[in-house]
């Protein structure tokens, strides 16, 4: 096991703010593509491990409200689609869309550009993760 930093926007601000989030890899990985897929198994793992039922009188307090509005939404948090995520297919649009470069890995700050690209990560690395967005507008 090995404990690096993943670099992630915050959810629901507006503003251009990044978090570093520490994130327990359960291998080294030794390729980009093996990095890919233990975080989204791991991923995958936890959103099919998140409870769908709810509590019969949900309740926030007003600490959680406070909290999740700074977040930008104030649910329950219920899962209303009870349907598991597919571990293979996840792993396979990941890949498909790092191929098709929909978004680059940094690791340290040095993008790997390739997903057979041998990788020596070391306890407390920085690995970002930037997606592209497109953008609508006029034709070239």
């Amino acid at each position: 096991m090995l404990n690096v930093f993943i670099t992630v926007k915050s959810l629901g601000k507006r503003k251009n703010h990044l978090d570093r989030l520490a994130w327990l890899l359960s291998e080294v990985p030794l390729t980009l593509k093996a990095l890919i897929i233990d975080m989204v198994t791991t991923n995958v793992r936890q959103l099919n491990e998140r409870e769908t039922e709810t509590p019969l009188v949900p309740f926030l307090t007003q600490g959680d409200i406070e909290q999740l509005g700074q977040s930008g939404k104030i649910g329950f948090g219920a899962l209303y689609n009870e349907k598991k995520a597919d571990e293979k297919e996840a792993i396979s649009t990941a890949i498909l869309a790092f191929e098709d470069g929909l978004y680059r890995v940094f690791i340290n700050g040095n993008e790997i550009e390739q997903l057979d690209d041998a990788l020596t990560l070391h306890e407390g690395d920085e690995i970002a993760f930037v997606r592209f967005t497109m953008l609508a507008g006029s034709t070239w």
